[in-house]
């Protein structure tokens, strides 16, 4: 049974004299430094001299160079993209990585994949707010929060988790629950959930269900409705009550051609490709080959991102989106 901690398994007096130093101020960096300050935790950032710079500046906070706040900081929590984090660290931040101090993260790939190795004798722990970081502050200032998890890769001082629970508690998770769990298994559960169902699975299963009904001679708005507009509808229903939950508020016919086709589309095929997937990540390879990516620039990337801005399903979903006033 997974062990889960709230508020009162936490205390902030243990950041109480810490200097936390968020290193980049971007989407998860924003919403976890100004939690901090106010949950009453000494936040400092350090990011390039760029927009996000400017922001962090113009949100009250003392900002410095990274390698500057890495030395300032007892706490060095590193919330710039995972690309970065190998080179970032070697150049900038593993000089201030003193005994006594902690090395934390939101996603452990750059520790478990070894583009980090802190020195032994410094902490290195994880929070990770199971979601985006605008709605994390939202939350926050709601007087509520998200879930998140917590991890301990390295217990230099003996009191790594104590420190990891109080930097949840001033981030706001603990204010919900705050599951515990390895490095290893937050890594490999979240890049497979990612790459087989959320990021991989579902955008591609929503473009082929509308690439067939328009080479079948359906209007493409009306695909789009079908395919992919409603997914939100779907999705609100399961977060809120469950994938049975969810089959009760549809309609029987609905319920009946899910069941009874559902797995037919995931077969035995589809579900060794996503073993195939989580075998790759189990043993490095998505690693090494994102890791090749990274140090090239991400051209890879950034061809596949003009390809799919291409795609008819975004052109009629931007006029779709103009049409109902979500977009301009």
């Amino acid at each position: 049974m997974a062990k889960i901690y709230y508020d009162r398994d936490a205390d902030l007096n243990v950041l109480k004299d810490k200097t936390i130093a968020i290193i980049g101020y971007g989407n998860q960096g924003q919403a976890q430094a100004n939690n901090l300050r106010d949950s009453g935790c000494k936040v400092i950032v350090g990011n390039v001299k760029d927009a996000s710079y400017e922001k962090a500046v113009k949100d009250g906070f003392e900002v410095y160079n990274i390698a500057e706040a890495a030395r300032r900081g007892d706490i060095v929590h590193m919330l710039i993209p995972d690309e970065y984090h190998g080179r970032v660290y070697r150049e900038q931040v593993a000089q201030a990585m003193k005994k006594g101090k902690t090395l934390c993260f939101s996603h452990a790939f750059s520790i478990y994949s070894k583009w980090i190795v802190p020195p032994p004798d410094v902490d290195v722990i994880m929070i990770a707010p199971k979601g985006p970081g605008a709605i994390l502050r939202r939350m926050y200032e709601q007087g509520s929060g998200i879930p998140g998890i917590l991890a301990v890769a390295q217990d230099a001082s003996g009191r790594a988790k104590q420190v990891a629970l109080a930097l949840a508690k001033g981030v706001g998770l603990t204010r919900i629950g705050l599951i515990e769990t390895t490095f290893k298994e937050e890594v490999e559960t979240d890049l497979f959930g990612e790459q087989a169902v959320l990021v991989g699975g579902v955008p591609e299963l929503i473009k082929a269900g509308f690439e067939i009904l328009v080479e079948a001679g359906y209007q493409p708005q009306v695909a789009y409705f079908e395919c992919c507009n409603e997914l939100k509808l779907i999705v609100d229903l399961i977060y809120e009550h469950g994938i049975e939950g969810m089959m009760k508020a549809v309609s029987n016919t609905a319920e009946y051609g899910g069941r009874t086709r559902g797995p037919r589309i995931i077969d035995a095929h589809v579900r060794e490709t996503m073993k195939k997937i989580l075998a790759d990540i189990q043993s490095g390879a998505f690693a090494k080959e994102w890791g090749a990516e990274g140090d090239k620039g991400s051209p890879e990337l950034k061809r596949m991102r003009e390809v799919a801005k291409e795609h008819l399903i975004e052109r009629v979903g931007r006029e779709l989106r103009k049409w109902a006033g979500m977009e301009k």
